[in-house]
């Protein structure tokens, strides 16, 4: 069972034309297929392949949709913003952002919204975690 298994992300659209432009004028991607229906687009982000398919429900869900992990979050965050990206400031207990970043032990981390209202969380790991989430690729790559 599941010999040949692999995963994508899978994130909702209400409009491909604006998902599309948003992916290229925001994250620098392009798809790497698209649907010859014209039901969806995917990506290659960071080997892992993202699906963004239209659908009238984009938008709904009120938790974090995709996770971003960098190695220097100011610098992606400061990207971003030349964009027109605005980070999400939260104030509750257990998570409080200061411009838009919250600081969680080791790591950093910072949300905001795509073009379609789907939360995006990105984030600057440990060092130690980075490794770690390094690892886990390399041994799931060997037994694909």
């Amino acid at each position: 069972m599941f010999e040949k298994l692999m995963a994508t992300a899978v994130l909702p659209a209400s409009d491909l034309g604006r998902a599309k432009a948003w992916w290229h004028d925001v994250l620098g991607r392009d798809p790497v297929y698209e649907d010859l229906e014209g039901m969806g687009l995917f990506y290659d982000v960071g080997g892992t392949i993202v699906m963004v398919y239209r659908t009238e429900f984009a938008g709904t869900a009120g938790n974090t949709a995709f996770n971003l992990m960098t190695d220097d979050l100011d610098r992606d965050m400061t990207a971003l913003r030349t964009h027109g990206v605005v980070f999400a400031d939260y104030d509750m207990p257990g998570l409080k952002t200061v411009d838009g970043v919250a600081e969680l032990g080791d790591e950093r981390s910072a949300w905001f919204t795509d073009s379609e209202g789907n939360i995006f969380a990105i984030g600057q790991l440990s060092p130690e975690m980075m490794e770690r989430a390094m690892q886990m690729r390399r041994s799931s790559a060997g037994s694909a």
